[in-house]
């Protein structure tokens, strides 16, 4: 120091000690992070993991329908994360699928995947093979995953039903290009401070191994769990039969209530029956009349009726015969060529009724025009069968 001020030197070192210190406290706050343990007791956590199990247990059968390909969805592992750690758990745009539960429970979750992840289960969906490595997704891809999502969770939806004992559904999922850097997408990301993870490894065929994502707040998720513990707890504490109850119930089987029976109709239970034998042993036997079906002499308005229905026109058609031919040979027709038929000549030739077979005939000639000779007509029996 000369004359009270401060050298250039030691200006810069008092700087540079001042620069030092601020990334060390900044480092210290950054790796701050909180353990699952401090938000979820053991109890909870594995509460947490079995509601998961069950719930994506039946969706990965629902997935497999959808995909043509073995699905398997492993056991989730349950974590908490900090809001501001998203970052570097999505460093790069992934899915999200944001689902909300209208009935049963309240709250929103969010589903994440990877984008190459859904681009397979979107050509899947689509009728693909799945092998792209394309991991750009458009309008109609985004909608196929949406759909294989849906699906997915109405099936997770209805499994919570049974766990839960009532009536839990949700409204269709939105699907969404999640980059959490930018600022327009924390509106799908909740916004408590510290969440839940859960994470699912997802196998599909030989074509994906990787992991799916849930991310949901802690309040949400203790909703989940005191529903399940709770609803477990009630059945253990059902209240169970006293010991007067069993002992009155016991003295109830040993001592049966015994009604005071008439001597004959004592007798008469006790007598022995034949097989077949009707207990009812005056009862009167009628024998059973039908009606008969001789003709009938229909009153004048009913015959005005039929005689409405013989103004109908009906189509006659005679048919000679039918063939078969490929394609190839009716490309080949032309002028001259000849049919060969299945009938053959001389043989009674087809009278169908509205394309209904009635008759059989033989082709005649009158006044230059064809005409059939009905020789035959089919019986009823055979047109009950071409009916059928």
């Amino acid at each position: 120091m000369n004359d009270g001020m401060l050298s250039q030197d030691e200006i810069d070192a008092l700087l540079k000690n001042t620069d030092d210190d601020q990334p060390a406290e900044e480092s210290v706050a950054s790796e701050q992070h909180v353990e699952i343990g401090d938000i979820l007791s053991d109890i909870e956590i594995d509460a947490l993991g079995e509601i998961g199990n069950i719930s994506f247990g039946s969706s990965a059968t629902t997935l497999s329908t959808l995909l043509n390909q073995k699905v398997e969805i492993t056991t989730p592992t349950i974590s908490a994360i900090n809001r501001n750690q998203l970052e570097d758990e999505f460093p790069h745009p992934h899915v999200g699928v944001e689902v909300q539960y209208t009935e049963g429970f309240e709250g929103v979750n969010l589903f994440v995947l990877n984008s190459n992840d859904a681009a397979i289960i979107a050509d899947l969906m689509l009728g693909g093979d799945g092998k792209t490595d394309s991991e750009e997704l458009n309008d109609i891809h985004m909608s196929a995953v949406q759909e294989a999502m849906n699906q997915m969770m109405g099936t997770a939806a209805t499994s919570m039903s049974t766990v839960f004992s009532k009536r839990v559904d949700i409204s269709p999922p939105s699907i969404m290009m999640l980059d959490v850097k930018e600022e327009k997408n924390n509106q799908y990301i909740p916004v408590d401070d510290v969440l839940v993870k859960v994470s699912f490894q997802l196998k599909i065929g030989d074509l994906i191994d990787s992991n799916i994502m849930q991310i949901l707040p802690i309040t949400f998720a203790k909703e989940m769990v005191d529903g399940l513990l709770n609803f477990s707890q009630e059945q253990e504490v059902a209240p169970s039969p006293t010991v007067e109850t069993q002992k009155q119930n016991t003295q109830q089987e040993k001592e049966p209530v015994q009604a005071p029976v008439n001597n004959q109709e004592s007798q008469k239970r006790n007598e022995p029956k034949n097989l077949g034998e009707s207990a009812q042993q005056n009862a009167a036997v009628q024998t059973a009349s039908f009606s008969t079906f001789d003709p009938v002499d229909l009153p004048q308005s009913e015959k005005r009726n039929l005689d409405m229905l013989m103004d109908i026109p009906l189509q006659v058609t005679v048919e000679l015969g039918r063939t078969k031919r490929t394609v190839k040979d009716i490309l080949e027709l032309s002028s001259g060529s000849i049919i060969e038929l299945d009938k053959l000549a001389g043989e009674p030739v087809d009278i169908h009724v509205n394309n209904k077979l009635i008759a059989q005939g033989e082709v005649v000639v009158i006044d230059e025009n064809f005409g059939v000779r009905v020789t035959d007509i089919v019986s009823q029996s055979d047109r009950l069968k071409k009916l059928r």
